[in-house]
């Protein structure tokens, strides 16, 4: 996939090109393949140029009008086994531009085939050594991202989440803690009332990772496996993603893979409440009151508004361990789709200028979230007679924006928190993105820590 050029064999030029520099790209047996072939040059089309031997002798890449990351992400399934660099005469300066490049060829090797064998690509490119190490790093938690959003339930319930997160903390040194049971009754009621209903028991995982002096960061994922809707059944469309809805936890153990790899200078703590939302005699109702770990009562407007639920629990403790800031990350409304859609997750913070600071270096990175307000007054709409909460609002408007004002409540004040609405899912096929899991915003968030807290 990526290649020092100490290590490479011949190198195949990748040229970026557009419509008006055709005429000066290559040389003249390069122009007379442009001529006969009728290349244009438009963008993100892509003309394999022959030598006088027949052999591949340069790539060219229609350079989009905008942005970088997605460039190269058509080329691995494209070209044959070989080493390919980007033309010097073409490539952007800087060795962000080059990693940006790198990325999205990096992400257009990615292939789910647990199930479903078939050729990987076999195409390296060629990258400063001293830059391999990172790329590597990052493409590693985007594809574990990836995998365990495409896995089906059946093969990663909550303990397969558990042993997931477990090989990874022993990786990297992070202490481990699961708690189930009668424990998990007793301390998360919120998650075990989700959970109780399913054959394979909920559980809440903890990692910690890092220096106890340095500033204390907490990342914190819903983690539910697989979403029925419970008694307020989904039907069969509004289903068929559900093995998404552990997206949050997926992204979390992405994000906590790369703090850890770079070095990110925080003292790590990771909470993923892990449940499936079934249904069986034992299952919570609508109605029903649930009490929380900090002692907040939630009225159940709806059993498929569960995610907030088990959420509230995991919140409730980072901030008791003493989180200085806490980021939340949860497949949690589709009323953020139909504001934002697929491809724009929402940002809710406490902090407006941050948000709005890393809302402009998500686009810059070409990783894009929007950041949407905290707007308080909505709070009424969660607020019900009989107790503190309800997980659903008096109306259809605003869902995403109530759900997040639902998940502050359980934030401690003074702690800088902020709440991500992701998708984690590719509805259609496109260069780097194929239909299926997505990570998303972890490349904007990593950039982001990196920045503020240093390696």
């Amino acid at each position: 996939m990526f290649r020092s050029a100490s290590d490479a064999d011949r190198v195949i030029p990748i040229s970026l090109v557009a419509p008006d520099s055709l005429a000066s790209v290559g040389d003249g047996l390069t122009r007379s393949w442009i001529e006969a072939t009728g290349y244009t040059g438009k963008p993100g089309t892509v003309l394999q140029v022959p030598d006088g031997d027949g052999r591949l002798a340069r790539v060219l890449v229609g350079r989009p009008q905008q942005g970088r990351v997605w460039t190269l992400a058509g080329l691995p399934a494209q070209l044959p086994e070989g080493d390919y660099g980007v033309d010097g005469a073409t490539a952007e300066a800087g060795d962000d531009a080059l990693d940006d490049l790198a990325v999205g060829w990096a992400l257009g090797h990615y292939r789910f085939d647990r199930y479903k064998k078939g050729d990987r690509p076999c195409a390296a490119l060629v990258v400063p050594g001293n830059r391999i190490g990172r790329l590597e790093i990052l493409r590693d938690a985007l594809f574990r991202v990836r995998d365990l959003v495409n896995t089906p339930a059946a093969d990663l319930g909550p303990g397969e989440l558990a042993k997931e997160a477990e090989t990874l903390a022993r990786t990297h040194g992070a202490s481990f803690k699961v708690v189930h049971g009668d424990d998990l009754e007793r301390e998360f009621p919120a998650i075990h009332a989700v959970g109780q209903a399913a054959s394979r028991g909920p559980r809440l995982i903890k990692m910690a990772w890092g220096d106890a002096s340095h500033p204390s960061l907490a990342l914190v994922g819903k983690g539910v496996i697989f979403d029925s809707g419970g008694l307020n059944i989904k039907p069969g469309s509004g289903m068929v993603l559900m093995k998404k809805d552990m997206g949050g936890a997926a992204h979390v153990l992405g994000l906590a893979e790369l703090i850890m790899r770079l070095g990110i200078k925080v003292h790590l703590r990771v909470y993923i409440p892990a449940v499936e939302n079934a249904i069986a005699g034992n299952a919570y109702r609508p109605s029903d009151i649930v009490t929380t770990r900090n002692g907040t009562t939630i009225e159940i407007g709806n059993t498929d508004a569960e995610g907030r639920v088990v959420l509230s629990d995991a919140l409730t403790l980072a901030g008791e361990d003493g989180a200085s800031r806490i980021i939340d990350f949860a497949t949690l409304t589709g009323a953020a789709r139909v504001a934002l859609g697929e491809d724009l997750p929402p940002l809710y913070a406490r902090d407006d200028a941050q948000a709005r600071a890393i809302q402009d270096l998500a686009f810059e990175v070409e990783d894009p979230l929007w950041h949407m307000p905290l707007y308080t007054p909505y709070k009424e709409q969660i607020q019900p007679k009989i107790a503190d909460l309800s997980n659903t609002g008096t109306t259809s408007y605003g869902g995403s924006l109530t759900a997040a004002l639902f998940l502050d409540h359980f934030v401690p004040e003074g702690v800088d928190w902020m709440h991500l609405d992701i998708y984690a899912w590719n509805l259609s096929d496109r260069p780097g993105r194929p239909a299926g899991g997505e990570a998303q915003t972890l490349r904007a968030m990593i950039a982001w820590l990196e920045r503020t807290y240093g390696r």
